[in-house]
Parts: structure tokens; sequence; C-alpha cells
């Protein structure tokens, strides 16, 4: 039976961009006949920014709840957002919801630590790279997270907010966030996490050769597996007839 999967969208362009990964995801694990079962419902996107400037997490929950809610209403058996800044708030949104949440940061802490990296790199906002989301998860299984220093973390929150959520993305911006990169590539990272749903607009995959972890295709691979009741089976179910 596959399950119904839950989407909280959070930004527009990150939701998007989950879907059509979730597709992907779904051709290539479940063969090209395979089809999810799939609800999303998003509450405005200033609400959230909002509520996280004002560092009210409550809030941001409660946001996270009522699509919970909504999603669940409408069959959704598991829930997920591909928003990064609100993973703070999960842990505070499960209380309220009535269906179990898949943890972002988890699913890339596991992917990660299955291939041995010892220290990997952030790209997202500063609400991201500066907060203890993905250092706890990865810092315990032995991982270490490297963040942008000072300015380059003031670019890279200002390419995310002001062109990558829109959908856009500038050409200095793109050589920007490669040149970030390179500089956590000098410090010793091994790869480099993308912890923005929108980043994969200015980051390719292999950048300047590193891995890459595009925490939105994680998880849609994990979320995808589990509901075709692959997950953890590390197999890829042959294709349709």
């Amino acid at each position: 039976m596959i399950k119904h999967i839950g989407i909280v969208g959070v930004s527009p362009e990150g939701a998007a961009l989950f879907i059509r990964e979730l597709s992907r995801q779904s051709h290539r694990i479940g063969g090209p006949n395979a089809q999810l079962r799939v609800s999303m419902h998003n509450e405005p996107l200033a609400g959230y920014l909002n509520a996280i400037r004002l560092g009210d997490w409550h809030g941001v929950a409660a946001l996270l709840s009522k699509s919970a809610e909504v999603v669940a209403a409408a069959g959704a058996e598991v829930c997920v957002t591909p928003d990064h800044a609100v993973q703070y708030a999960l842990h505070l949104a499960e209380h309220e919801t009535p269906i179990p949440w898949r943890s972002m940061p988890e699913a890339v802490a596991d992917a990660i630590a299955r291939e041995g990296r010892s220290t990997v790199g952030l790209i997202g906002t500063r609400w991201v790279t500066a907060a203890s989301t993905y250092q706890t998860h990865l810092g315990l299984r032995g991982i270490q997270v490297l963040s942008p220093d000072g300015d380059e973390a003031e670019d890279l929150d200002r390419i995310i907010v002001d062109e990558l959520l829109k959908g856009e993305v500038r050409t200095s911006s793109r050589e920007k966030v490669r040149q970030i990169i390179r500089n956590l590539e000098a410090r010793g990272c091994e790869g480099i996490v993308l912890a923005s749903s929108e980043a994969p607009l200015a980051v390719e995959p292999g950048s300047n050769g590193l891995s890459v972890y595009d925490a939105g295709s994680i998880l849609a691979e994990a979320v995808v597996r589990d509901a075709l009741s692959l997950a953890g089976r590390g197999e890829v179910a042959p294709p349709a007839a």
C-alpha cells in the first residue's frame, strides 16, 4: 500500500522544487508507472518570515501545524516540509500534529554518515547556518559542520532571500556561491549540504569537485522509499512491465 505524503510548503519555489524531486525519485525508485499520493498546503510565506525574524518559534510551529492538519484531513499519513529554516520548530509542531513528521536534517545526517564524511559545509540562510539544527543532527554522527564566515554569510543570505526565493539568480551571484564553496573546501570540507530548498537554483551537482548533498533530494528519496515500502532496504524497484 502506497503511503499518502503530506507536504507543508513554506516558500513557493522550495515547495515546487520538492514536488518535482518527489516525482523524479518515485520514477527512479518505483519505475515509470509509480504514482505517489501527495497533498500539499501552505500558509503565506510572509507569516513564516515575520515569526522567524522575531524568534517566535512557537508561532512558526503553529503555522506548520495548521498546514499539517489540512493535509492530514486530506488523507496524508506522513508529513514533511522541504524548508530548512523551520526545521528548528519541527519538534514543537509534532505535539500538535495528528500524523508523524519526517525530519530533513535527520535524513541528511543518515546519508552523509553512510558515505563516511567527517566534515561538510552548509549553504543556507543565516537562520540555518547560524542555528544548531544541522550541527546537532550531524554532530551526533561525528560529522563536523562548517558555515560561511562573516561577509560571505551575509552575501549568501542576501542571494537566497532576495533572488532564489523569487526563482531568480544572477550570474554574479552564482559565481559568488561558487567562491563560498571553494572557501569551505579550503577549510577542509569534503562535501556541501544544500541547506536551502532553493539552493539547487544556484549550485550545480559536483560543484568544485565536492560531493553535493541536496537536502531536498535526500528527503524526497527517503519519503518515497517509505511510501513505496522500500525504506531501509537500499533497493530499487524493477521497472513496471
